[in-house]
């Protein structure tokens, strides 16, 4: 952390910790985020995306009149820790909504906990097509994979790449991706030669990468969270697999900022969109706050729910759960504008549209392409 966040953070915490007067517990919301572990780097994008989304609501003159506090719990990128943190925030905390997690495979399992309690759910950054099924008190702030895989098998389509190799995580995320993928690319006219899962955490990935060359793909598509992707991409390149057929990334950003320079050459992929219409401010706040851009794409949607629960909890005038949860439907109905764009949400509480971007790797930046 760099001496301007520790002071960015000093402030916030005294801004919403001294001198707060009774009614402020009502307005502490708990989030869980990867801070440790493969997917430390977007949880840190996620942890900053809140306590910017925190300072412009308490600049602003706080909730219901009252200054916002996040607590921030640490997933560890693990499912029993992400549930454990989330009990500690509604038993010991009394939040009364959650944000949380990243990846699909942490996010069910909580989110199915927060339902059984009846406590509101944000998800900020889990795609899976299974998050749909956590349950009527949970929402989702970013699009899932049956929108994304749409956008990627397109891309891999105009791009001539008919017969391909996938190599997915083997959770609830990639096992999404990877079937939703092979669905829209069948119905482009594409086919899928082979469809490889794989254990995250392995010192190796070498048998499943000559598994994907065995089948002599037009290119290689493939997602894969923070570290594991640093080594398949540096293994894919060892192997000689990126000089055999062009490489295509599903969610890029999960995987840039782990990955060397020299094992990432030529890649492209897509991604959510970092920001929608009227996030510049975000950007400016992030940038100045940080001394850097954006660590992953999903800062911007950790910082959006933060700003809708605000929101719902003003149209509810409390953070009772049953006026909260009407609150959010009606603003998941009416439509929230956010630094990633227009958050509407459909009859299951996920949200029905977001921004796409394609990328291509310069160096260790991501560079969009037209």
């Amino acid at each position: 952390m760099t001496h301007k966040t520790k002071v960015a953070a000093a402030i916030l915490t005294a801004t919403t910790l001294l001198g707060a007067p009774a009614a402020f517990a009502d307005i502490t919301l708990g989030a869980v985020i990867p801070l440790s572990g493969s997917n430390a780097t977007p949880g840190e994008d996620q942890r900053r995306g809140i306590e910017i989304a925190v300072k412009e609501i308490n600049d602003a003159g706080g909730i219901l009149g009252e200054p916002l506090k996040v607590i921030i719990e640490d997933s560890a990128g693990k499912p029993q820790t992400a549930i454990d943190a989330a009990r500690k925030l509604v038993t010991v905390d009394k939040v009364p909504l959650v944000i949380g997690s990243y990846s699909s495979g942490i996010t069910l399992p909580m989110g199915e906990y927060l339902v059984q309690e009846g406590i509101p759910h944000l998800n900020p950054a889990s795609t899976s097509g299974l998050v749909r099924k956590i349950g009527p008190t949970s929402f989702s702030m970013v699009g899932l994979d049956n929108v994304s895989t749409e956008f990627a098998a397109r891309e891999v389509i105009a791009n001539g790449w008919k017969n391909v190799a996938v190599l997915a995580v083997n959770n609830a995320f990639g096992q999404g991706v990877a079937h939703e993928f092979e669905k829209h690319l069948e119905e482009m006219g594409g086919d899928v030669k082979t469809s490889v899962l794989f254990t995250g955490g392995q010192p190796s990935y070498r048998r499943e990468l000559q598994q994907l060359e065995a089948t002599d793909p037009d290119a290689y598509v493939f997602t894969a969270y923070g570290t594991d992707a640093a080594l398949i991409m540096q293994e894919s390149y060892e192997l000689g697999l990126q000089t055999d057929a062009p490489w295509y990334s599903i969610l890029i950003t999960m995987m840039n900022k782990d990955t060397a320079a020299e094992f990432k050459q030529g890649l492209t992929g897509m991604d959510v969109g970092y920001l929608g219409a009227g996030g510049e401010g975000y950007k400016a706040a992030y940038e100045a706050a940080y001394g850097e851009g954006f660590l992953s794409a999903y800062g911007g949607y950790a910082h959006d729910a933060v700003l809708f629960a605000a929101k719902a909890i003003e149209m509810a005038g409390t953070t009772d759960k049953e006026p909260l949860l009407e609150a959010i439907r009606k603003l998941g109905d009416e439509g929230f504008d956010g630094a990633t764009g227009e958050i509407k949400l459909d009859a299951d509480g996920q949200r029905m549209s977001q921004p796409y971007l394609k990328f291509k790797v310069d160096g260790n930046a991501l560079v969009p392409m037209d």
